[in-house]
């Protein structure tokens, strides 16, 4: 999809740097027209998110019930272990990490007990009140997914691929292309206040972090799979990697599928196994982005001085687990479909949620790769559940 000439990164960090300088020189009430529109659109995004989550998961899990029955299970089981194991192992590294990379100083900027109290208000505000909220959406989409693969329904499916394709075009040619403008109107405001620049420091840091878990979470994911396939866990990954690459630079898992693919069968994994895998991982495996999600939720609420308990945590993950599933193939889609988690289970204001969206764009193709990769090794333990051996394809280069 190149319908872009500037991609949503380059246009995000744009507007990061815009707004920080902009909040130094603008009067307040250029903030305030910029809070107003930012309030409208967060409004707008919290109507839209129990709708987009409806519109994407009851596809998915109608999609699910059709296919190769027991491989479909196994996938998706293993695609939500997978997901979930990263979010865990991001929550249980965070306790250890973040207490010395978040200063007590950093805490005291970031908690004016809440941000929204510290930054300019709007000058007006627009109520949308959403039609129902995430959880009655998230249990819906789970009834109507799962009843209409189960009755082998037609009508119904084709109104939810229709609705579907609603929700991404809302996705696609409302909420993302605003978001740029929405980060602007966000670092504008913590600029004027004096917060802008704390809250990046702090998120260089644990961008860092994150970045450096990723790594990890794939060397697990390729030694789950080296051990199941009896092979090369390191010589796997390396085959991965241009899938890796690509995937940094299309932010999307769906774009990034014909690389996958290819560098999948390199791996020795069966054709059909393959072709029915990747696929299907690119649109539930989301283990990259729940860690990256994981990791910021949690950074957000540690600038709080929250702490949340483990079994919200442990909610939130699982949770988090089953929306990502919807995600759809856009970038930034993942971000997107945790919204109305990180509302209903963690608590987040609109403006935590905009600051979630604004970092997690900033870092998001990374999210991606860490997915892609991942579903490689999905593939091979799939491969060998089904009953092949890895056949890896003879190469030539020495490499």
């Amino acid at each position: 999809m190149h319908h872009k000439s500037l991609g949503l990164l380059p246009r995000v960090i744009i507007a990061i740097i815009a707004g920080t300088a902009a909040g130094f020189l603008a009067p307040e009430i250029v903030v305030k027209i910029f809070a107003t529109i930012n309030g409208i659109f967060s409004n707008f995004l919290s109507f839209c998110i129990p709708l987009v989550i409806m519109g994407l998961t009851i596809s998915g899990i109608a999609d699910l019930g059709t296919g190769a029955g027991k491989l479909l299970l196994v996938t998706a089981g293993l695609a939500y272990i997978s997901t979930v194991f990263s979010g865990f192992l991001t929550y249980f590294s965070s306790g250890i990490v973040f207490p010395h990379i978040i200063s007590a100083a950093d805490k005291a900027v970031a908690s004016v007990d809440d941000p929204s109290k510290a930054l300019i208000g709007p000058i007006f505000t627009v109520g949308m009140p959403p039609v129902f909220d995430v959880t009655t959406a998230l249990i819906l989409a789970f009834i109507l997914g799962i009843g209409i693969s189960s009755i082998g329904g037609t009508t119904l499916k084709n109104g939810v691929e229709e609705f579907k394709k609603i929700t991404e075009k809302i996705i696609e040619n409302a909420l993302i292309p605003f978001l740029p403008l929405y980060v602007f109107g966000i670092f504008i405001n913590m600029s004027f206040t004096g917060e802008a620049f704390q809250v990046i420091s702090v998120f260089g840091k644990v961008i860092v972090f994150i970045l450096a878990l990723s790594v990890v979470l794939l060397l697990i994911q390729f030694i789950a799979a080296g051990v199941t396939a009896k092979a090369d866990p390191l010589k796997m990954l390396l085959t991965m990697l241009p899938a890796y690459f690509t995937a940094l630079g299309t932010s999307s898992s769906a774009a990034t599928i014909p690389v996958t693919l290819e560098q999948t069968k390199k791996m020795g994994v069966a054709e059909d196994i393959a072709d029915f895998c990747v696929p299907l991982c690119a649109t539930i495996h989301m283990a990259g982005s729940t860690m990256k999600i994981t990791g910021m939720a949690l950074a957000i609420l540690a600038l709080q001085g929250q702490v949340p308990s483990f079994s919200v945590i442990a909610g939130f993950i699982c949770m988090l687990g089953i929306t990502m599933v919807a995600a759809p193939a856009v970038p930034g889609g993942a971000v997107m479909a945790a919204l109305g988690v990180l509302k209903s289970a963690l608590g987040f204001t609109p403006e935590n949620l905009a600051l979630m969206i604004a970092v997690y764009v900033a870092i998001d193709s990374f999210g991606t790769a860490c997915n892609v990769t991942g579903d490689g090794a999905i593939s091979v333990m799939v491969n060998r559940i089904a009953g092949n051996k890895l056949t890896p394809v003879s190469e030539n280069s020495g490499e």
